[in-house]
């Protein structure tokens, strides 16, 4: 597949705005903020609404592959070239709850050093953010679907947490029961139903679209080095362990380096590959997932305490930090680029701190460096 005829070219046309995107979007951030007012009471600290908790927080190098296809060689990948990268593993809720509560999981990937015409959102910098999670799709189709959803985990955020594992364990079973017959649920997945696996194991996937330079795309990180790609599907136990997922990222990253590959899927047919639709997965048998670079990642400590959570304090992820060339596109996108922002700014006042934006690897050095000082 590389006629660029077969893909459909970036227009502004491709992106339709609700009426009422604004309002939803502003009730969104109130609902976001009560939940972090929540979390401060119970945490005495500024925490994320959503993908709370961080299991490690890794750097790495993205490698560029040389000779791409045309439709492929797009923005950040129109030419060979190797940048400092770093990599936030996480899961989903907006509180740092038991692992036993097994929910989706996110990987955030920061590419630095990226030269190029941006969007500037708040603070400056020279990066490209892949925000992603180990499902092709976002569980809810707009904002206004996905606010209905986020007002109920608001009001379960500080619950009991033995009842909230309770469930978890309930989904889990009925979830194997939907796979055993050869499909699976996203929204049990989402309630607390996913499988307990290993986090490095996973697929991950942007879910909703971007421009990828004069096209329209979707990205997904897959395990490439036979170190990750033997822990696909590999059970995990979870129970009696708080922090089960970042000690499982602290065993692996003590003894091995580890590979992804960063892959693009490119939009064929605007009917059935909705931009505006997130929960809609594309057809991969009508347009795969094609590698365009290698997230290379060497042994090191995943997790460091005493300086791990205030580097992660003061770091945002955000699929706006962006090249205008991967614009992202969507409601969904669209609603990001303002709850993001307003959310990090939000956190940061809470916290006291000022959200940084590397420019470059020597700049992230420093900021771990600072951190590892003040422990």
């Amino acid at each position: 597949m590389s006629n660029p005829a077969t893909f459909v070219r970036y227009a502004p046309s491709v992106e339709t705005v609700a009426a009422d995107e604004t309002d939803t979007i502003a009730e969104l951030i109130e609902t976001l903020q009560s939940i972090g007012r929540k979390t401060h009471e119970d945490y005495r600290r500024g925490m994320r609404t959503v993908h709370a908790k961080c299991h490690g927080l890794l750097r790495g190098e993205l490698r560029v592959y040389a000779g791409l296809a045309p439709e492929l060689a797009q923005g950040l990948f129109a030419a060979p070239a190797t940048y400092p990268a770093l990599l936030r593993s996480s899961t989903s809720p907006g509180d740092p709850i038991h692992d036993s509560v097994s929910l989706p999981r996110g990987l955030a990937l920061k590419v630095i050093g990226v030269e190029g015409e941006r969007f500037q959102i708040g603070t400056p910098g020279r990066t490209q953010d892949f925000v992603m999670a180990n499902g092709p799709t976002f569980p809810k189709r707009d904002p206004k679907a996905f606010l209905r959803n986020l007002k109920l985990l608001a009001a379960t955020t500080d619950r009991a947490e033995g009842a909230k594992q309770a469930l978890s364990a309930t989904l889990r079973g009925t979830e194997k029961a939907i796979e055993a017959i050869g499909g699976e649920s996203a929204s049990l997945k989402a309630m607390g139903g996913h499988p307990q696996t290993h986090p490095l194991g996973e697929t991950y996937f942007s879910q909703a679209a971007s421009r990828h330079g004069d096209y329209i795309a979707k990205y997904a990180l897959r395990p490439a080095s036979p170190a990750l790609a033997a822990l696909t599907d590999a059970p995990l136990d979870e129970r009696g362990h708080e922090n089960a997922l970042r000690e499982a990222l602290q065993a692996f990253f003590a003894g091995n380096a580890a590979e992804w590959e960063l892959c693009v899927q490119l939009c064929t047919d605007p009917g059935t590959m909705p931009v505006e639709d997130a929960s809609k997965e594309w057809d991969q048998d009508a347009s795969p997932f094609r590698p365009v670079a290698s997230l290379v990642v060497p042994k090191q400590p995943s997790w460091i305490e005493g300086a791990s959570e205030a580097i992660d304090q003061r770091l945002s992820f955000n699929p706006w930090h962006a090249l205008r060339l991967h614009q992202p596109l969507g409601a969904i996108m669209r609603a990001r680029r303002e709850v993001y922002r307003a959310m990090a700014a939000f956190r940061a006042g809470q916290n006291g701190v000022q959200i940084v934006e590397p420019s470059s690897g020597e700049a992230l050095d420093a900021l771990f460096d600072a951190a590892m000082a003040a422990r």
